[in-house]
């Protein structure tokens, strides 16, 4: 953002002889014409290097594997849902996954994919479903209906959609991902974040690229082909 130093300029700093101290008249419509112009290139500017920097920043450490996802996506996006999930140390922050070279799904973007990154360390979640569209059918993964729910530790997600009734507990909102505590995982440097101790969702649906854990226990899992997705 421009600062008021920068649209009025102050006596001190206008152009003239440094012998004389006489100043030029110049035309009133043209100078301000002028300082509009000088306050839009700098705005321009401010707002562009940062996501220039982001941008190639998410690159480069997804690239080394600091993100949620430490593999090449296939670009095939999948649904998942749950009527409850409830979890301890939750994170979420920006990221951008990758598709391995060649891929047939890389479209016009280069193989990547703007994500949001979900990180929790602890998660149970209630009739949990899975699908993916193969064209023509979908593989179909469902688990947790039982009175054994569905554990995961050290779970990421990384989704282009996510929607649900949401409740937080102790939430912190606009932390720098890189500082991030609750969930164990750092994200990129200037990168908005927030994180919470406990996380709520009821009636959760997900279109995910990836799906990461350090534990995933699945009771009453059920594998099969159909019509329908989740």
């Amino acid at each position: 953002m421009a600062s008021s130093s920068d649209v009025n300029p102050s006596a001190g700093n206008n152009p003239g002889n440094p012998e004389s101290g006489s100043v030029p008249e110049v035309p009133e419509a043209s100078a301000a014409s002028a300082r509009r112009g000088r306050v839009r290139g700098r705005r321009a500017a401010i707002m562009a290097v940062p996501a220039a920097a982001v941008a190639a920043g998410l690159a480069i450490l997804t690239a080394e594997g600091a993100l949620g996802v430490q593999f090449a996506i296939s670009g095939m996006p999948f649904t998942v849902t749950a009527t409850e999930l409830n979890g301890t140390g939750f994170e979420q922050f920006g990221g951008l996954d990758q598709m391995a070279p060649g891929s047939p799904n890389e479209g016009d973007t280069g193989g990547q994919v703007l994500v949001i990154t979900s990180a929790i360390k602890n998660a149970t979640l209630t009739k949990l479903c899975q699908s993916v569209d193969l064209g023509g059918t979908n593989l179909v993964i469902t688990a947790g209906g039982g009175k054994d729910k569905v554990t995961a530790s050290d779970l990421t997600t990384d989704s282009t959609e996510l929607s649900g009734n949401a409740a937080f507990n102790n939430i912190e909102i606009g932390n720098d991902a890189s500082t991030l505590t609750k969930a164990g995982v750092k994200g990129p440097i200037g990168v908005f974040s927030q994180q919470a101790d406990t996380v709520y969702i009821g009636d959760l649906r997900q279109t995910n690229y990836a799906t990461t854990a350090g534990v995933f226990k699945l009771p009453g899992l059920k594998l099969g082909f159909g019509s329908k997705g989740c």
